[in-house]
């Protein structure tokens, strides 16, 4: 058997070991210059937006899984429990995040074969699909998320909203295609109170290419 002292020597160094070895998250670089947006999406907007916001949610988001971390290794119940709204807040919002960068582009191109037959069969018409993710958006009350997602059980595309940075997939099953953030620091510094205004201007930067990418990957 272990000496009490050995045991405390190797509990220790597993510890280490996993302190060391568990990877942290990091922010992603964005596909596209701060400005490659413009003039829908602001360069000013796009730096805060990605280099603040989306940092702090990464940095919020270690900090926690560094602490479950500890009260898992400690039997520590009671913290766990406590830790898991941080989690899902920074977690969302890095996942979130991490979709949306890539969901835009200056050159976003058209939906594939794939993903327009599904638009249609859908929702009629790509406009109508549009119309219908923009009214939802809009309508979004306080901070939150507008989503065209996949329903893997129906085969069906779906409209879909989430407050604050509440993840699609984690919490309605549906699989993210296409999000708009309408957390007022995505819109703000440039059209104001009049997020009508951004939701539907979103669309001329839409990246179709990831968009379908995404929907085909859903399939698999």
């Amino acid at each position: 058997m272990l000496s009490s002292r050995t045991f405390t020597l190797c509990n220790s160094a597993l510890r280490s070991v996993a302190s060391v070895t568990r990877a942290k998250h990091t922010l992603p670089d964005l596909p596209y210059d701060y400005n490659a947006l413009e003039p829908v999406i602001s360069a000013e907007i796009m730096q805060l937006h990605h280099s603040k916001h989306h940092q702090t949610y990464v940095n919020n988001l270690n900090v926690a899984e560094e602490k479950l971390a500890e009260a898992q290794h400690k039997g520590d119940v009671t913290s766990i429990i406590s830790l898991a709204p941080a989690i899902k807040f920074n977690g969302g919002g890095h996942v979130n995040h991490t979709i949306f960068w890539h969901n835009l582009s200056p050159d976003g191109g058209e939906p594939d074969e794939a993903l327009a037959a599904a638009i249609k069969k859908d929702f009629g018409s790509l406009e109508n699909m549009q119309a219908q993710v923009s009214a939802a958006t809009i309508a979004v009350q306080g901070s939150g998320w507008g989503w065209l997602g996949y329903n893997k059980q129906k085969k069906t595309l779906q409209v879909a909203t989430c407050a604050n940075q509440d993840p699609l997939e984690a919490t309605t099953g549906l699989v993210p295609l296409f999000g708009i953030d309408v957390w007022e620091h995505a819109y703000y510094l440039q059209y104001k109170n009049v997020r009508p205004d951004y939701v539907n201007a979103i669309w001329k930067v839409a990246n179709w290419k990831d968009i379908s990418a995404r929907f085909a990957a859903a399939q698999s």
